[in-house]
């Protein structure tokens, strides 16, 4: 029994051949194509489940096909052929509609993974009436893959894991590339890298996948949070301190830069740290020498610095808050994680990681999302980044425990906005609850806006303060 038709077009013969071959004999109908002008005609005289394609070829090349197949035939899924050379180029051909792309040099059964998926697809739209033109279609197939996201995409883990060998770095959207293009440029190199990025979107990932893909791994990464250690003890737990240096100090204590001798160090939260301290970690970094508190002898160090921060030093600099000089020897190579609201190609990904990770220290079994639960997600806008969205599913992981996850699951700012979103409540409920539901999610937003700064949220409702606070006593808002 034939599984569905598929068109290759690739103009070297040798690939064409492989994959005709090997497709046909595991049941598809194969049109092998070497000339692209000739596949475009056979196009419009067929209808095809899914069309493989090369992305550069001469006369019509690969996204051209793919618009046109988007524009002409809806039921048609276009699956794009690239080296990793030219990875920005299949990830652009996502964003004009193809459905998934295999890296040259390709295994069979990851090309299968691909054209089954693809296929699968195909087949459920074909049973749906979409709507004329791009945009239903896009909608169509977007509504298919948000509810089949329990199963990660198997080529796009190998490119994250072979490529670039970050495996705990989640992303397939464009800006997490150019992040990981830029830890692979960095990262077997001294240079000292600033990581940016709004709070929970994997600043220390980042770091951690730098040190361990350079020729230092074999040696420490020293993690300080200059942000959660008093200033009065971030001095001596750079530098260490010598016996007798202060009260209580009855011994000499290495310093977390002598730890870190020979690997990386990651300065977290760096602009938190005091003007004093800056003057000091600036010396290290142009001499690569210090000396512990209370000590005179100047220790040399061989330590490789990465620093991050979610506030912006340009800013701080301008206040006279953080040194000038030391921005730029900190800023040599600067790396600007998105947030997740900029990402959320990559959200299904992330979501099904966390979710595989929480049944297992759960022993949960927790089998995916449902549509209107994936469509929530998708639209939420993460102000907690990477981070909230661990939490989320981990929260609703260990209160579900089996099945799949509902709108209803999802935390109240969450579920509420996404039924005021889609103009629906639950008549059943009754008025009273479903009034009270919506003051909720409306306290809830106002609250979210104003960093929970109740006295502000009181503001933006038009309500007393307390007034304020005796709703959220009454809804249970914590």
């Amino acid at each position: 029994m034939e599984k569905g038709k598929i068109i290759i077009v690739e103009d070297e013969e040798s690939i064409l051949t492989m994959l005709s071959e090997f497709l046909s004999n595991n049941g598809y109908i194969v049109d092998p194509f070497i000339d692209s002008k000739k596949a475009l005609f056979a196009l419009k005289g067929n209808e095809y489940d899914v069309m493989i394609t090369d992305l550069s070829m001469p006369h019509i090349d690969g996204l051209q096909l793919i618009n046109y197949i988007q524009r002409e035939y809806l039921k048609t899924l276009g699956i794009v052929i690239t080296g990793y050379g030219s990875l920005d180029t299949a990830i652009s051909a996502m964003r004009w509609g193809a459905f998934d792309y295999i890296l040259k040099p390709f295994k069979f059964e990851e090309v299968l993974t691909v054209v089954e998926s693809a296929m699968y697809y195909s087949k459920l739209m074909k049973s749906e009436n979409i709507p004329k033109g791009l945009t239903g279609k896009a909608n169509l197939l977007r509504r298919f893959s948000e509810n089949k996201i329990i199963r990660e995409n198997t080529m796009l883990r190998n490119c994250l894991k072979d490529k670039y060998k970050f495996e705990n770095i989640i992303g397939i959207s464009f800006p997490m590339q150019k992040v990981f293009e830029m830890i692979e440029k960095v990262a077997d190199t001294n240079a000292t890298v600033l990581v940016t990025g709004e709070s929970g979107v994997g600043k220390e990932l980042v770091a951690r996948a730098i040190h361990y893909n350079s020729s230092r791994k074999d040696n420490p990464l020293v993690v300080v949070n200059c942000g959660a250690i008093p200033e009065t003890l971030l001095e001596s737990e750079l530098f260490g301190y010598e016996k007798g240096a202060f009260t209580g100090a009855t011994g000499t204590r290495y310093g977390r830069f002598e730890l870190a001798h020979g690997g990386s160090m990651f300065l977290d939260e760096i602009g938190d740290m005091s003007f004093n301290l800056q003057v000091k970690l600036l010396r290290v970094l142009q001499e690569k020498t210090f000396e512990r508190v209370g000590g005179t002898k100047s220790i040399s160090v061989d330590v490789r610095i990465i620093a991050a921060t979610n506030r912006i030093l340009d800013d701080l600099v301008k206040d006279g808050k953080f040194r000038e000089d030391l921005y730029y020897r900190l800023n040599v190579v600067p790396i600007q994680l998105p947030p997740l609201r900029e990402r959320r190609q990559d959200i299904p990904l992330l979501l099904n990681y966390f979710l595989e990770r929480s049944n297992k220290i759960n022993d949960a079994e927790i089998d995916g999302c449902s549509e209107a639960a994936m469509t929530a997600l998708m639209d939420y806008t993460y102000p907690g980044n990477v981070r909230e969205l661990q939490n989320l599913i981990e929260r609703v992981v260990v209160l579900k425990r089996k099945g799949m996850i509902d709108l209803e699951d999802l935390p109240d700012k969450i579920y509420l906005a996404e039924q005021q979103e889609q103009g629906h409540f639950e008549i059943e409920k009754g008025y009273d609850t479903l009034v009270s539901n919506f003051e909720k999610s409306l306290i809830l937003q106002a609250l979210q806006e104003t960093n929970g700064v109740k006295s502000k949220a009181a503001q933006v409702l038009s309500l007393n303060r307390t007034t304020l606070i005796e709703k959220m006593k009454r809804l249970g808002i914590d």
